[in-house]
């Protein structure tokens, strides 16, 4: 069933290397993809705030993969990556040091004037043993994890995407049903602790427009704290066209006492894929492309912003010839860069 499971986190080593860069620490100039000063291609720039008011972070994997490609001479590979590297992506928190992850990026994003969209992904049995398996290893070191991030965001404005895919196993049967109160105690526990905060809005993942219907799902998002965060998240990682996943997210806010939600557009240019083997139409399809560039001003008032949650570019899996989940793969990213329309 196509059910989402190509979250994955990101490169936890790249995800700290661009924490500590943005902390103060200074980057390297020599073995490595990040800038020195006579670096071509290196700027990697904001766009205007009226346009977009999410961080760009000028170190991702995107960003890096432009200086490759401009290093190389490749310069039209790397104005196509460039599509990728200007546009806000999830910055996908760690599980060893959440606490300076968060203050990096929230503190980088403050100083521009915009808001850091984090990704939060350490759910205990995450990904039922597939290709993102992991999380925190019971529910006290999640319950730590959580206190840590919130710590590191502090009052600076962030916007955060909870947990991709845990309500949501919960329902299909993919997570043991021996995990469910647990689970659903860390994940009202959350919502509860980064909505203490000033400045942070939470949405907590519900799922995409090809699983199932929102009747599966309502009443377990409510028992995750749906009615106490800022609402919902659809399309995490997957590929439903944003006319879908709008419909998608109506038809639950409805449900869920009308909250708002926000969609993941980053994959979704060509919509689904529906070739192949039915299980793993989700993971790294080909002929796939960028879809709608983050921003706030979307089709619906019920959605409150299109983002790109998952980084286009980092693999869903070991699957068709794919790295480990979350690694960059630069001829992946190409090709959703290639096939995306201006």
């Amino acid at each position: 069933m196509d059910d989402g499971r190509g979250a994955g986190p990101p490169a936890w080593a790249w995800a700290l290397g661009a924490a500590l860069l943005l902390a103060g620490c200074s980057p390297g100039t020599g073995g490595d993809d990040r800038p020195g000063p006579a670096d071509p291609g290196a700027a990697i720039t904001q766009r205007p705030g009226g346009a977009d008011p999410f961080w760009v972070n000028p170190d991702s994997n995107a960003a890096r993969q432009v200086r490759a490609y401009a290093r190389a001479g490749r310069d039209a590979d790397a104005e196509q990556i460039r599509k990728m590297a200007q546009q806000p992506t999830g910055e996908w928190i760690g599980p060893e040091n959440p606490e300076r992850e968060a203050r990096g990026f929230t503190e980088a994003a403050q100083r521009s004037g915009r808001t850091a969209l984090l990704v939060l992904y350490n759910i205990p049995h995450r990904d039922c043993g597939q290709y993102s398996q992991g999380g925190a290893a019971d529910g006290d070191a999640y319950r730590a994890w959580i206190d840590a991030v919130a710590r590191g965001i502090q009052d600076r404005p962030a916007t955060v995407v909870l947990e991709p895919d845990a309500v949501l196993h919960l329902v299909d049967g993919c997570t043991p049903a021996r995990f469910a109160e647990e689970r659903y105690d860390l994940l009202h526990g959350a919502v509860v602790r980064l909505k203490s905060l000033k400045n942070t809005k939470v949405y907590l993942d519900a799922g995409n427009a090809g699983w199932g219907h929102p009747d599966q799902i309502h009443l377990p998002l409510r028992r995750a704290g749906v009615t106490e965060a800022d609402g919902f998240a659809v399309n995490v990682s997957n590929f439903y066209s944003t006319e879908d996943s709008l419909d998608y997210g109506k038809r639950l806010s409805a449900k869920v006492g009308g909250k708002h939600f926000v969609v993941d557009t980053s994959r979704n240019g060509n919509g689904p894929y529906t070739g192949g083997d039915p299980a793993e139409r989700w993971c790294n399809p080909p002929g796939r492309a960028l879809g709608r560039t983050p921003t706030r001003r979307t089709a619906d008032p019920l959605a409150d912003a299109y983002l790109w949650v998952k980084r286009p570019g980092e693999s869903d899996g070991t699957c068709k010839g794919g790295p480990p989940a979350g690694r960059w793969w630069p001829t992946y990213a190409l090709r959703l860069a290639q096939g995306s329309r201006p």
